[in-house]
């Protein structure tokens, strides 16, 4: 393993935010697509909290990622799922408040890592997150998650249906319960981490 995770602190404001010190990787994608559960399988630890309730990630949660020496080497940001029809309407309309600036404004910044479920069909709201990415000058990579659940034949078809319906020549296909995929995830953060320094 290349790193202990720490949790740092839940911000909900930009002014919570921790210092940024070092490369800093968010984590971005629907109400329940399985952004706890990888990010545990990324630092092997049980850092993120997994709910079976969707929509229950409400703060930016950040994580330090720690070297052998204790040294921060890394921030995961675990950004609150978005689509998600029952969360109540005050705390949705308050998201913008602090992740927009987070997300456009945030210096270590170096990847946005967009998760989106594999066994789902192209979602309007995964697509509006990949424009408005774009449109930001951000760099991001469209990770689809839960791959295990799907067979070689629909996990072609599926992949294929939405790096056409999102416009997308890549999609990385990850498991958090195989495993599958995470070390070329890792290899991609690797890149962000350079880019952000």
């Amino acid at each position: 393993m290349r790193y202990s995770a720490q949790f740092l602190l839940s911000a909900l404001a930009a002014e919570q935010f921790p210092a940024p010190t070092v490369p800093e990787i968010a984590f971005l994608g629907r109400s329940n697509v399985g952004k706890s559960s990888l990010l545990n399988a990324l630092v092997g630890d049980k850092a993120a909290k997994v709910s079976s309730t969707p929509g229950r990630t409400r703060a930016i949660n950040f994580f330090a990622l720690l070297d052998q020496r204790q040294q921060r080497k890394l921030v995961f940001a675990d950004l609150p799922g978005y689509g998600y029809a029952k969360i109540s309407k005050s705390i949705s309309a308050g998201w913008p408040a602090f992740i927009e600036p987070y997300l456009a404004e945030r210096a270590t910044l170096g990847l946005c890592i967009c998760l989106i479920d594999s066994n789902v069909p192209p979602q309007q709201s995964d697509r509006q997150l990949i424009d408005w990415l774009r449109a930001a000058g951000r760099s991001f990579a469209v990770v689809a998650t839960k791959v295990d659940r799907l067979s070689g034949n629909e996990r072609t078809r599926n992949l294929a249906a939405l790096r056409k319906g999102l416009e997308l020549d890549t999609i990385l296909a990850v498991s958090a319960k195989t495993r599958s995929g995470i070390n070329e995830l890792w290899a991609l953060i690797t890149e962000g981490e350079d880019q952000a320094e």
